[in-house]
């Protein structure tokens, strides 16, 4: 297993950014390709938890998703946050680099630099 991961969406920019300073820094990280193979509800509490952060400060407000089922609602707490993360995986802001009990969202893509 890689040392470090990278929850990863080829198609953003941010995301292919945050790849290459990686491999510039000469690592090979876990690539998960997490449109494809969504987190676990248990896995994203785990990242929230290495971030340090609240389900809705992982949520891209932008989603259609988002805006369908009004998760602009304070009254949601982060359980029902997550369960529409995992349904609804385009919701998950991106990208996530994780190494050991350390993550960082890659927002600027230099945000990295904090694991390497």
């Amino acid at each position: 297993m890689a040392d470090m991961q990278i929850y990863h969406n080829p198609r953003c920019s941010k995301s292919r950014q945050t790849l290459a300073l990686i491999e510039e820094a000469g690592i090979t990280p876990e690539i998960v390709l997490y449109l494809d193979s969504p987190p676990s509800a248990d896995a994203l509490t785990g990242i929230l938890n290495k971030l340090g952060i609240g389900a809705r400060e992982l949520l891209r407000k932008g989603e259609d998703a988002y805006k369908e089922n009004k998760l602009s609602n304070k009254a949601l707490n982060d359980e029902q946050l997550i369960a529409f993360m995992v349904k609804y995986p385009k919701l998950i802001e991106r990208p996530i680099v994780m190494k050991g009990d350390n993550a960082i969202l890659g927002r600027p893509p230099e945000n990295v630099n904090i694991l390497l």
